[in-house]
């Protein structure tokens, strides 16, 4: 089993970090009332990317460091699982349909079947090549694709069932407080699985490995546990500042 980088514990520890940070600012605004006009458009949308992004991405770098990806899926989906019970019987927002977690299990089961068939795309060229396609595909949920130079509008009836808003073609009426389909998030994932294994040879040794931080490191180890009690907590704080009204 290769050793521990701590380099990437510390970037999935600052991410966990700037998700607590982003988590406390919505349930302030939108749950607590209170007036932070700074915490919308652009920047939100540049925040929240910044988080998601870097999870996808080292998530799918360490994929080449898990002795079963088949086993990680799973653990994600039934934590993505519980998310839903939970937000969904709590309904102090709307409840987590396909989050970030689900997107974590969906993506991780995705890059166990390729490295099963031996189809798992390598190197930097094929990396550079699935974020080509994920920039591509960003606007899917939203009903076209994005070539740069054109805006290509799909068919409203790919979006008219239920049944593949998991996919990335939400449904009508389709709500969810946190929505990372699998499209086109699977390849912001494979991004980081294309380059995973020449950075675990890169990082087999020498100083970059052991660069860090001890408590980024820690956040980075726990990143589940922290995405677990965090909001109860962001929510405690919240209501206190809404006097009381939230829980």
């Amino acid at each position: 089993m290769p050793q521990r980088v701590r380099l990437f514990d510390a970037l999935r520890g600052l991410s966990v970090a700037s998700m607590v940070g982003f988590h406390l600012c919505y349930d302030l605004r939108y749950l607590a009332g209170m007036s932070l006009p700074w915490f919308q458009g652009t920047f939100q949308d540049v925040w929240r990317a910044s988080i998601s992004w870097v999870f996808l991405l080292l998530a799918g770098v360490m994929s080449s460091y898990s002795r079963s990806n088949y086993r990680r899926a799973a653990e994600y989906g039934a934590f993505a699982l519980a998310i839903f019970v939970v937000t969904t019987i709590a309904a102090v927002d709307d409840p987590i349909s396909f989050g970030i977690i689900f997107c974590m299990a969906a993506c991780t089961l995705v890059a166990a079947m390729l490295s099963s068939l031996d189809a798992l795309p390598r190197g930097p060229v094929a990396g550079l090549a699935c974020i080509i396609a994920f920039l591509t595909l960003l606007r899917l949920p939203s009903g076209y694709l994005d070539l740069g130079f054109a805006r290509v509008m799909l068919p409203r009836a790919l979006y008219a069932t239920p049944w593949l808003s998991w996919l990335g073609l939400p449904g009508p009426g389709f709500v969810s407080g946190d929505y990372y389909p699998l499209l086109p998030y699977l390849f912001m994932y494979l991004a980081g699985a294309s380059v995973g294994p020449a950075l675990r040879e890169a990082f087999a040794s020498g100083r970059l490995r052991d660069f860090g931080l001890r408590p980024l490191e820690w956040l980075g180890r726990h990143a589940l546990l922290v995405y677990a009690i965090h909001q109860p907590l962001l929510l405690l704080v919240a209501s206190l500042v809404s006097g009381g009204g939230l829980i």
